[in-house]
């Protein structure tokens, strides 16, 4: 009996064995043969991406890049096709990060430094623009809560009386929406650390610039930080003092001003000093917006 039972237990066992091979190994491979999986080689074109996310001023290295095929149809104009070419773009050796760059974003020349071995303002200047340098102070650059990559409007304020017993300021804004590309020495524009400024370097045009510089001559420029994405260009005449001082501006605007008399004193000599001549009210009545009188401006009011 007990080799009886000995031979069974053996030849169960090899018919589990059998049902295991065939359940694992024979049925996937008989699966397989008639239907064969393709495997088609990825098309497109090649271009290198960021293996991680790179920081800006960071000197690339091989090992932070890598090389994917993309569609030619979603190929970024400019996009490196090799790592050779980048690792030799800043005067023949690695370039350094202007911008950030995010894991698998394509590397573009324009987020790379050029000849230099550092970040620097001048590689971030748009086409056509120019960099224009501020002196500020902690109220005038916003506290130090204006960081590279923000927009800044500049605004002028000027004293009409430096010498009078009474102050008459006015106020203009020279430019508008000026993207800030460094405060003091700092150009990162993933900076998120404000400090006390005391220069700000904004982004603008060359007439802008002809502006400032004559701005800075005049009076106090400060800066006023945009929300994220504002860019409209708002309706900015200048204020005076008496605009909004004993409500001068809305008087103005509710209409012309009230009748009023002036008295001419004539001298002459203490026999013969004529009496005082009251000269009539002018007219108040509105001037035409027809004809040369709409086309005064503000000379008409000054």
């Amino acid at each position: 009996m007990r080799v009886v039972t000995i031979v069974s237990l053996a030849a169960s066992a090899a018919l589990g064995l059998g049902a295991l091979f065939i359940a694992k190994i024979a049925l996937p491979n008989a699966a397989s043969a008639r239907n064969p999986i393709v495997r088609a080689e990825v098309q497109g074109e090649p271009v290198v991406v960021a293996s991680r996310a790179i920081k800006y001023g960071e000197k690339l290295e091989p090992g932070m890049l890598t090389v994917i095929k993309v569609p030619k149809s979603v190929l970024p104009d400019g996009a490196y096709a090799s790592l050779d070419v980048i690792m030799s773009a800043d005067k023949g050796g690695p370039p350094v990060a202007l911008f950030p760059i995010a894991e698998r974003e394509p590397l573009l020349p324009a987020k790379l430094s050029g000849p230099g071995s550092r970040p620097t303002v001048s590689a971030a200047i748009t086409e056509g623009m120019r960099a224009y340098t501020l002196k500020v102070d902690d109220a005038a650059g916003v506290g130090g809560h204006a960081m590279p990559g923000d927009h800044v409007d500049v605004v002028l304020i000027r004293d009409l009386t430096p010498d009078g017993p009474q102050r008459n300021y006015i106020s203009y804004v020279v430019v508008q929406n000026a993207r800030v590309l460094g405060m003091n020495l700092n150009a990162d524009p993933t900076s998120d650390k404000p400090a006390a400024p005391s220069t700000a370097t904004i982004e603008v045009s060359v007439e802008n610039a002809q502006k400032l510089s004559v701005a800075a001559t005049l009076g106090e420029l400060s800066l006023a930080l945009r929300r994220n994405g504002a860019a409209e260009i708002a309706k900015a005449p200048p204020i005076r003092t008496g605009d909004f001082l004993g409500g001068g501006g809305a008087a103005r605007a509710a209409g012309p001003a009230r009748p009023y008399s002036a008295i001419l004193i004539v001298e002459g000599e203490p026999a013969k000093r004529s009496r005082p001549k009251i000269s009539p009210a002018p007219d108040t009545k509105a001037p035409s917006l027809q004809g040369p009188a709409a086309d005064a401006g503000p000379s008409a009011k000054s």
